[in-house]
């Protein structure tokens, strides 16, 4: 069987990111990435025959892989005011019983899932940091290490985004007992960051990023601090106005919305993945496209959550970039996020097809496009793409598929895998030249579910 690096495959029709092509050879180098793509020719005897329709990868933008462990635990109702904030002390329940092994067991298996649905890189938003009463590990980097780890065990491209996190609110406000093992002075998250510089430095698949939690637990100030002094040019993420109740207290604390207060403050550019941001205002969107900025969208977790819906629509008609997470676990699918971001803006423009347009008539290929570039410029890599030069992370679909029933039309093919719930679509998943998934299968899923299950069983149970 062919392993990837440093061979040739070839594929009858290929959506490079952009466009269709047919009849493609495509060259891996020794080192993962694409030497060459090549349409309309045929393969030699050392090329290998892909089984079907080949597209990129998609990215995911935003992961807290912990959280896989208590995917459907918080479906409960939690009394009248149930929202973000009472799930957020199921979330904190969780973090607490961590430990390095159960966060590398947790994250391997949260990866594979990735894989299998069509993810071929995660954005981590890494933020437990320290021990259960809050103190340092022997080494400060061991729980964004054992994240590095799974991705590398499993195979996903990874850009890690350790998180500094300080406050618990606006105005300062210090952490609570449930918030210890996230916060970390300014100068410890500077050598988390230098030492995780170190770590992914040698590693095509695997990336760095800076991260602030929200503005309700990082001040501008320290995150302009930050930024003066980590000067190589990286990815940037932070959550920002995902719940009503945030905007309101950032109004009360700064006079300003947090989107509109963050680019005043700070200034925002094309390195920076605003996560949600939910609620923005007409002038906030506007600020948002301007500066070329990612918007990181997760609409099953913000759905789950009830955090409400962004306004798509103007923002792509401004020009808007976004990109697409498995944020909580509650869903690892990259069509089910496109799915419900489509659904959720047709239920409030109350039309169909809101994201196509008549250069993209297509809603499924218009969504896979979009979100595929807002995810690789959220991820720092070479990614999203399948020209020279990119990483080669592509999924195989199975021509044998029961949602392909549109006939020749290509464009029908990502329409049909977005919108059908057919399972068993994608059969085969490459990353940096290396296969990944074989015929629906990774060749350790058994092994890292039986280790996730016991401690998924372990921690839920509060042992």
């Amino acid at each position: 069987m062919h392993n990837g690096v440093g061979e040739k495959f070839h594929a009858s029709a290929l959506f490079d990111g952009e466009r269709w092509l047919s009849r493609v050879t495509l060259e891996v180098d020794p080192l993962g990435a694409l030497s060459a793509v090549c349409p309309d020719t045929e393969p030699d005897a050392e090329t290998e025959r892909l089984a079907g329709p080949v597209i990129p990868g998609m990215p995911n933008l935003h992961s807290h892989a912990f959280q896989r462990a208590m995917a459907g635990i918080a479906e409960v109702r939690a009394g009248d005011q149930d929202s973000f904030w009472s799930w957020r002390e199921a979330m904190y329940r969780l973090a607490a019983r961590l430990d390095p092994d159960a966060l590398e067991a947790i994250a391997a298996q949260a990866y594979i899932e990735m894989l299998k649905a069509g993810y071929t890189a995660v954005c981590e938003f890494h933020y437990v940091h320290r021990d259960p009463e809050g103190a340092r590990y022997a080494d400060p980097a061991e729980l964004s290490v054992r994240v590095l780890a799974a991705a590398r065990a499993t195979g996903i491209g990874v850009t890690i985004l350790p998180v500094l996190y300080q406050h618990a609110g606006f105005g300062g406000q210090p952490p609570s007992p449930r918030q210890r093992r996230f916060c970390l002075p300014t100068e410890d998250y500077l050598g988390l960051a230098e030492a995780l510089v170190a770590a992914t430095g040698g590693e095509a698949d695997q990336a760095f990023g800076l991260a602030f939690h929200s503005l309700r637990a990082v001040t501008p100030d320290t995150i302009a601090e930050v930024l003066a002094a980590v000067t190589v040019p990286v990815p940037i993420h932070i959550h920002v106005a995902e719940q009503a109740a945030e905007v309101e207290d950032c109004l009360a604390h700064a006079g300003a919305r947090p989107v509109a207060w963050l680019a005043g403050q700070v200034g925002l550019d094309p390195r920076w993945a605003l996560i949600h941001a939910t609620h923005v205002d007409p002038a906030e969107v506007t600020v948002l496209a301007r500066a070329g900025v990612v918007v990181g969208l997760c609409p099953t977790t913000e759905a789950n959550l009830g955090d409400g819906l962004f306004p798509l629509g103007a923002f792509l008609a401004a020009g808007g970039r976004f990109g697409v997470g498995s944020d909580s676990q509650v869903t690892i699918s990259p069509t089910d996020e496109l799915r419900w971001l489509e659904y959720g803006q047709r239920l409030v423009q109350q039309r169909r097809n809101t994201v196509a347009s008549a250069e993209e008539p297509h809603s499924g290929t218009a969504l896979w496009r979009l979100a595929l570039a807002g995810g690789a410029q959220a991820a720092g890599r070479p990614i999203g793409r399948l020209v020279e030069g990119a990483r080669a992370d592509w999924l195989v679909l199975d021509p044998e598929s029961a949602r392909w029933v549109g006939g020749d039309d290509r464009g029908l093919l990502l329409d049909q895998l977005v919108f059908s719930s057919a399972p068993g679509a994608i059969r085969d998943v490459m990353v940096g030249g290396r296969w990944r998934v074989r015929d629906r299968r990774h060749p350790d899923e058994d092994a890292v579910r039986a280790r996730f299950l016991t401690v998924a069983r372990r921690l839920n149970r509060g042992d």
